[in-house]
């Protein structure tokens, strides 16, 4: 007669760093206390299915195992003992992790089927489900605590392998429909970079302005070599590369970064550019909100220096950044103006702190700019060379004008007689010169973080896509339909 034993437990470790352990299937050498020693025969790999690891245990008994299945998409491994001194007969054992609601725990479900001989059925499934199981369950607890998976072995062979992953990038510059998805491998993390499962990738203008092939140079793109948009997305770490410190396996993570590549399910970047997510902040959200977020903190802290009484007009009001600008703005005391195309983002606009909007889709908002307050010290142009005219006339003397993008067509260069009229000052800056250093994106991130909770500023909504719906996504950002920010999930 089979007897099964089964037992279950919960972890307090994100599941991506619990299975970054127990998918090696020779990791139990370095963190179940029963085991003696143990090598994976033949030099094959610790997760290669088929795989036999034989072992020693501390009570003497040798055992030999085989993997039978892996599958890193379920969190689940199956095993059967080959030869054993032990009498298990025909045992096959299945780990399976799920992760808990809160997403920074695991669900730890083990169990096996085997015969034993007459009158050794009691004996020997206490020593499966205690000395195995729950033994194991308390030695993974306390390996975990030591923080010893990034310095462990059996980590270090996870961490050269490559990963199956699925990508979202272009042969040819053009309109959405270029967008095609692929599936390759996301390599091994090199020196100082960090492998991320992302979940959930942020949508930006700037990656239409890839896809249109506007900065080629920072995309390239041939047949045979896709290139791949994407400057932001959130996940947990897999893996790290040699010479990191502080991001362990199963961290909560957000990145943003001067190179694109961020439409894919797995990838690795500088540790350099990651942060660690508050707990408080979903993966989705911080999709829409580092790079966005970022930005509206820079150009109302470094560029406009925006305090109580400053007037700022926000272009594309109901936007992504539009949002976070007008709400900041508006807690730091600023008189918000903002344009939109339509009523339905004029009345998002005003829930977000938008106290002047207006409604336009041709471009013309001077006037209603005067009339509401005399003109603006700040002006975050994301329109480009259609609102050019209007928005020197929207401005106020000594106004500063901060072209951010160019949704209509490329902003041709100013003039200085244009500026000099009104003594105004021109910036055209890039996100990724103020963090260009783990310290500014830690403090920029972190102020970030703050103002969310605190209620400075108030989460965007969210349009959400599939990663093989890049297409799609980018078709929506491009009519103006819009409402807050896109996200792609993986």
């Amino acid at each position: 007669m089979l007897q099964r034993v089964v037992r279950s437990t919960v972890i307090d470790a994100p599941i991506e760093r619990v299975w970054a352990v127990l998918r090696d299937f020779n990791s139990h050498a370095d963190w179940h206390e029963v085991v003696e020693a143990s090598h994976i025969e033949g030099d094959e790999r610790g997760d290669q299915v088929g795989c036999v690891r034989s072992f020693t245990l501390r009570d003497g008994n040798r055992i030999r195992e085989q993997l039978l299945s892996l599958s890193d998409s379920e969190h689940r491994s199956t095993y059967c003992i080959v030869e054993a001194t032990l009498p298990l007969q025909r045992y096959v054992a299945t780990v399976t992790l799920k992760p808990v609601t809160d997403g920074n725990r695991t669900f730890w479900h083990w169990e096996s089927t085997f015969a034993t001989p007459p009158g050794r059925e009691r004996e020997l499934r206490d020593t499966v489900a205690r000395g195995v199981y729950e033994a194991g369950f308390a030695n993974l607890r306390r390996y975990l605590e030591r923080g010893a998976p990034t310095s462990s072995a059996g980590i270090a062979a996870s961490a050269a392998l490559a990963l199956p992953r699925r990508s979202v990038g272009l042969e040819a510059y053009g309109g959405p429909e270029v967008l095609r998805p692929r599936d390759d491998e996301a390599a091994a993390p090199a020196e100082g970079e960090v492998r991320i499962r992302q979940r959930a990738i942020g949508v930006n203008f700037l990656d239409v302005y890839l896809r249109r092939g506007w900065m080629p140079s920072m995309l390239p793109v041939s047949e045979g070599a896709p290139g791949v948009p994407g400057m932001e997305a959130a996940g947990s770490v897999i893996d790290v590369g040699p010479g990191v410190s502080g991001l362990f396996p199963g961290d909560r993570v957000a990145y943003l970064g001067p190179v694109p590549g961020a439409y894919r399910s797995v990838r690795s970047v500088p540790a350099d550019w990651v942060v660690r997510l508050p707990a408080a902040v979903e993966d989705d959200e911080a999709a829409a909100l580092l790079l966005k977020g970022l930005t509206a903190d820079y150009l109302l802290r470094d560029l406009g220096r925006v305090q109580r009484g400053t007037r700022i007009l926000v272009h594309a009001a109901a936007g992504g950044v539009g949002l976070l600008l007008c709400s900041w703005a508006r807690s730091l005391g600023a008189v918000v103006v903002g344009t939109v195309s339509s009523e339905e983002k004029a009345r998002v606009a005003r829930d977000h702190g938008c106290e002047h909007v207006i409604v336009t889709r041709d471009y013309r908002f001077a006037d209603a700019v005067q009339r509401a307050c005399g003109g603006v010290d700040v002006l975050v142009d994301g329109l480009g060379e259609a609102a050019r005219t209007e928005n020197h006339a929207a401005l106020a003397r000594r106004g500063h004008w901060i072209s951010l993008g160019q949704a209509s067509g490329a902003l041709a260069a100013l003039p200085p007689d244009l500026l000099i009229a009104k003594s105004l000052s021109f910036s055209r800056p890039v996100v990724f010169d103020y963090v260009a250093t783990p310290a500014q994106l830690a403090e920029r991130a972190q102020r970030l973080w703050d103002a969310l909770a605190s209620g400075a500023i108030r989460k965007p909504p969210i349009e959400r896509f599939a990663l093989d719906a890049a297409a799609r996504a980018h078709e929506r950002l491009e009519s103006r339909a819009s409402i807050g920010a896109l996200v792609l999930l993986a």
